[in-house]
């Protein structure tokens, strides 16, 4: 490796990758072998046809990818369904089977393969004639009392991320219906570009999930369209960051790197140049 490799090697090894880039392209074990030479070391894999899919994979070729990840010391941090494609408060009743059954899969696949957590959505309400809170909530709450149980039996966990699109896009509220639900099992991905996009402080964020917090994304956004970028191309204020995960004790000793949740077209170029602005603002230390 030269001194430039070494370097993107370095930076890449402070952050986990998000696989969201690749899973039109590889095979979820491709693409692991790929980052992994970049560098990176703990990942978020994308549930997506012909990336990884539950119905797709024998027993074999779970066996394989867990057996590959441990040769090459790699983690599986979490499984990430993209949730614009389900929604388990969806007002009809066969939508929201359909998107459960795809989460009881992705769950069991998640205990095969060795992955901590399962990220998951609040679900989704109409944007121009929601439901009631009531009525949402309930559906979130019959979706959790079907996945816990998968959950426990599978050896993972829950972990509900704050969305711009869910029913729940603030944090305060999400934390408010976990509570109310009452199971500390099902934990937090605070993703910190979702949260500047809908004006929320996202260091005042991070302390509200403090309890519950498991995992923290990162991208570039602004606040007029919704974008999962490379660092450079929003406005998200990333030089605050590393201080508000000191503030709440979120370290590598006790919790996953931060995960670069990057979508781009050129996703080796753009992760890569992303970890590489990050380090130099300071990442090290809350790493």
């Amino acid at each position: 490796m030269d001194r430039q490799s070494n370097a993107q090697a370095d930076d890449a090894s402070l952050f986990g990758c998000n696989t969201y880039s690749y899973m039109r392209s590889h095979s979820a074990e491709a693409c692991l072998e790929q980052l992994a030479d970049l560098g990176f070391e703990e990942f978020e894999v994308m549930v997506h046809p012909g990336h990884l899919w539950p119905a797709d994979l024998s027993s074999g070729e779970r066996s394989a990818l867990r057996h590959m990840m441990e040769q090459r010391k790699l983690r599986l941090i979490s499984l990430n369904m993209p949730n614009i494609d389900i929604n388990v408060a969806a007002a009809a009743p066969g939508m929201r089977a359909y998107s459960l059954k795809l989460l009881i899969d992705t769950v069991r696949l998640a205990g095969e393969l060795g992955a901590r957590g399962v990220v998951i959505g609040p679900g989704k309400a109409n944007p121009l004639f929601a439901a009631g809170a009531d009525e949402l909530t309930k559906h979130f709450f019959d979706a959790l009392d079907l996945l816990c149980p998968v959950a426990e039996a599978s050896g993972t966990a829950l972990w509900v991320e704050n969305m711009p699109f869910a029913f729940l896009p603030a944090i305060g509220g999400l934390l408010d219906v976990l509570r109310h639900y009452g199971n500390d099992a099902v934990r937090v991905v605070y993703d910190i570009p979702n949260a500047y996009f809908i004006g929320e402080d996202f260091a005042d964020g991070l302390r509200q999930c403090r309890p519950l917090l498991e995992l923290v994304h990162l991208s570039d956004t602004g606040r007029e369209v919704y974008r999962h970028d490379l660092v450079g191309l929003g406005t998200v204020p990333f030089a605050e960051v590393p201080r508000a995960l000191a503030a709440v004790g979120y370290n590598a000793n006790s919790k996953p790197k931060p995960m670069l949740e990057i979508i781009s077209r050129d996703p080796d170029r753009d992760i890569i140049a992303s970890a590489g602005k990050l380090a130099v603002l300071g990442f090290h230390h809350a790493t």
